[in-house]
């Protein structure tokens, strides 16, 4: 059923739909089936007996907990977020602004560990601990994802998509975002905790605490809440980067966040990223002559420089549509 919204927009609507949930640990070939058809229809799903050990996840929310308590003057010792580090309010560097503040990091080894001297001053090689442990599990369940997508499309070989991220030099993220209950009366119960967006990067694997507020748009003017699910889950988000890599196939979803006066909401975010220089197009089994490509290939660094100077909200993949030949289209 769909109802009408209190958001500030009146022609938005938000539907009740049920978001896939798959079971990991079920058989292979049918996971592969139903990851396929999760990421064309939707561009999300959740997954559950995922593998990720229950101690890394609760050692890496306990970390975010703690940061998050400090006093603003303890956050912003971990540096203004440029794009790196904390962020309160502002969102990115081109004027977005949300209910929320966050810490973004990188995930190399050495960005960590030099990181975790400025973000836990008490123990920083608790919390290095605690984000290498994290990173390496989630990376490792990403790259199974990855894996079993190429296999229900049937591309040959070993993965193309989880050498990316496997690589030393991979550009992947990891962000903490805290949307603290607000005040009441000082907002609405729809207001934006984070502006709707698509993410550019392959794949987005998100943990929360259980405190709702994700929706994903499927539709224009519609939003399809993302309930909470029991504290195994993670939220898995197809990215414009595996949009391209696919044809088109699977959905980059437009996503956002919303809060309100009753309960904080605190999530992970482990986005998965290439190098810099990684050349980015479809993969060769999703081309045809029927099916040429519908995007242009660029490097992970390309794209990137181009998210980075558009606003939270612009569509990116809009400005790397592959040529039509005019010529060829006339005969």
């Amino acid at each position: 059923m769909v109802v009408a919204s209190l958001n500030l927009s009146k022609t938005e609507k938000i539907r009740d739909l049920e978001i896939p949930i798959i079971d990991l640990s079920a058989n292979g070939s049918e996971v592969s089936e139903l990851i396929v058809k999760a990421c064309e229809e939707f561009g999300f799903f959740k997954v559950i007996n995922h593998g990720v050990p229950h101690d890394v996840i609760a050692r890496m929310e306990q970390q975010s907990y703690e940061f998050f308590s400090k006093p603003a003057s303890g956050k912003q010792q971990a540096g203004p977020a440029n794009p790196y580090g904390y962020g309160c309010k502002n969102i990115g560097l081109k004027g977005d602004i949300g209910e929320v503040e966050y810490l973004l990091l990188q995930t190399n080894p050495v960005s960590i560990d030099h990181n975790s001297k400025t973000i836990s001053s008490t123990d920083p090689n608790k919390f290095s601990s605690a984000v290498r442990g994290y990173v390496e599990a989630v990376r490792k369940l990403a790259c199974e994802i990855l894996e079993l997508m190429e296999v229900g499309l049937g591309s040959p070989g070993p993965s193309v998509l989880s050498r990316l991220i496997r690589d030393v030099e991979c550009d992947s993220l990891l962000r903490f975002n805290h949307y603290p209950k607000v005040d009441d009366g000082a907002a609405s119960p729809t207001s934006i905790g984070f502006g709707e967006h698509t993410d550019p990067q392959i794949l987005t694997l998100l943990r929360s605490n259980g405190v709702g507020g994700l929706q994903i748009s499927l539709d224009d003017g519609v939003w399809v809440p993302v309930n909470p699910h029991p504290v195994s889950a993670f939220f898995i988000n197809v990215g414009d980067v595996l949009q391209v890599m696919t044809n088109g196939r699977f959905l980059s979803v437009r996503h956002r966040v919303m809060v309100n006066s009753y309960k904080s909401r605190m999530s992970m975010a482990y986005f998965t990223a290439p190098p810099l220089d990684a050349t980015i197009s479809c993969l060769p089994v999703l081309l045809t002559p029927q099916k040429p490509p519908l995007y242009r290939s660029f490097t992970w660094a390309e794209y990137k420089k181009a998210a980075y100077s558009l606003r939270l909200g612009d569509s990116r993949l809009n400005h790397f549509k592959a040529r039509v030949n005019d010529d060829e289209n006339s005969t």
